[in-house]
């Protein structure tokens, strides 16, 4: 019975929680937390863990990730030159610095450097859509800042957590070995593209009963997913790196695009939203110190973000909008979440600092999407060629 009123909750709150959404001009993804904190084990109770609910967020979360990487642009970042991947690395590497250096100064060791400098591609993404600014210069702005802070950042989490582990040797190899494997994956795939072009059509045809492009993206999907569990990676890379690959070897894809996003937006990702909610515990946060360090957290979380957002003025971002997006990448969700509680397992932070890294999560999650929508309203929907205005999913 708990698991069959778990299902149709969520069911519901998938389905629901988006109209409500709309009305209360916030984003989706807050109340599906929100909804998630106040039906499970730490709220009314109604909604428990189970191995359906985990492996389904976690496959809401893979096809997340993919989504992140399948959206961006590469053609629109390509013909906008070097400068767009330089203020991206700048805009990085200014929020790793700053990172170390609150990190320091609160008193806590290096590998914060890392929670501070994560941002959430989990949020930016619907976010971005939600406001269709995707492809707009801000949005791909946005889009390669966040998917250049993720990379790195599991990368040196990887990494760190390697040497941590094993020492340094030729664990550290695994990561490289990782890169290699998918660059050759690549070519592959864009040399058989290349040849037999009439083959890959049927990938992007909306009439293919098979669905062809649906199973192949999944397929590279699991694909790069087992290719990291084998090799001891975090699997969240290689799910984003499957996005990245697709969309290098297929610029142009029809309607795959929009099916997958119905796909996965439609069902699975409010449900890894909603699962992030079950599994907060409230009343890890009672404590006035924890509070009061975790509000420093926050604060440092937000400055390492929005100070180095002001390079975008180096791309003709208008200040208004280079906030904005300095907001928008403060966000952290999952990641974050994720390497806190690998810091707990190797030791390197301690419990009171997980619980005030979920909080950071939570106020990011709740704030971020929102203000940015302030600074930076929805434009409007494009219209049709008949004249009427293409109708756009709010999520």
């Amino acid at each position: 019975m708990h698991e069959a009123t778990t299902l149709i909750l969520i069911a519901a709150g998938a389905l629901v929680l988006p109209l409500l959404a709309g009305r209360l001009l916030v984003p989706a993804v807050v109340l599906e937390i929100f909804f998630g904190v106040a039906m499970g084990p730490h709220g009314l109770g109604l909604i428990e863990h189970s191995e359906l609910l985990e492996f389904l967020a976690e496959f809401g979360f893979f096809l997340l990730m993919f989504l992140s990487g399948f959206e961006i642009d590469f053609g629109k970042l390509g013909r906008q030159g070097p400068g767009q991947i330089a203020t991206a690395l700048l805009i990085f590497g200014s929020t790793l610095g700053l990172a170390f250096l609150f990190a320091h100064q609160m008193g806590f060791g290096p590998f914060v450097t890392f929670l501070l400098a994560t941002t959430s591609m989990g949020l930016v993404v619907p976010t971005l859509r939600s406001t269709r600014r995707t492809h707009t210069p801000l949005g791909q702005s946005i889009l390669i800042s966040a998917a250049l802070a993720d990379f790195l950042t599991m990368i040196g989490v990887t990494l760190f957590a390697l040497a941590y582990e094993h020492g340094v040797g030729w664990q550290l190899t695994k990561v490289p070995a990782l890169f290699a494997i998918i660059a050759v994956i690549l070519l592959a795939l864009r040399t058989a593209a290349y040849w037999y072009p009439e083959k890959f059509e049927r990938l992007f045809s909306p009439d293919d009963p098979e669905e062809m492009g649906i199973r192949t993206s999944l397929a590279l999907l699991f694909i790069f997913v087992g290719l990291s569990l084998a090799l001891d990676v975090e699997p969240i890379l290689g799910a984003f790196l499957a996005g990245t690959v697709f969309s290098l070897v297929f610029p142009h894809r029809g309607s795959l695009e929009r099916e997958l996003s119905g796909f996965s937006f439609g069902f699975l990702i409010p449900i890894f939203f909603i699962h992030v909610g079950v599994s907060f515990d409230i009343g890890a946060l009672i404590q006035p110190q924890t509070l009061a360090e975790a509000g420093l957290i926050i604060v440092a979380a937000f400055a390492v973000k929005l100070i180095p957002s002001l390079f975008l003025l180096l791309r003709g971002i208008p200040l208004r909008e280079a906030l904005s997006a300095g907001v928008l990448l403060s966000a952290r969700l999952s990641l974050v979440i994720a390497v806190a509680a690998l810091g707990l397992r190797l030791g390197l932070i301690r419990p009171e600092l997980e619980a005030e890294i979920i909080l950071l999560a939570a106020a990011t999650t709740t704030f971020a999407p929102t203000i940015f929508r302030m600074l930076s309203p929805p434009l409007p929907l494009e219209p049709k060629p008949n004249g009427l205005p293409e109708p756009v999913q709010d999520l």
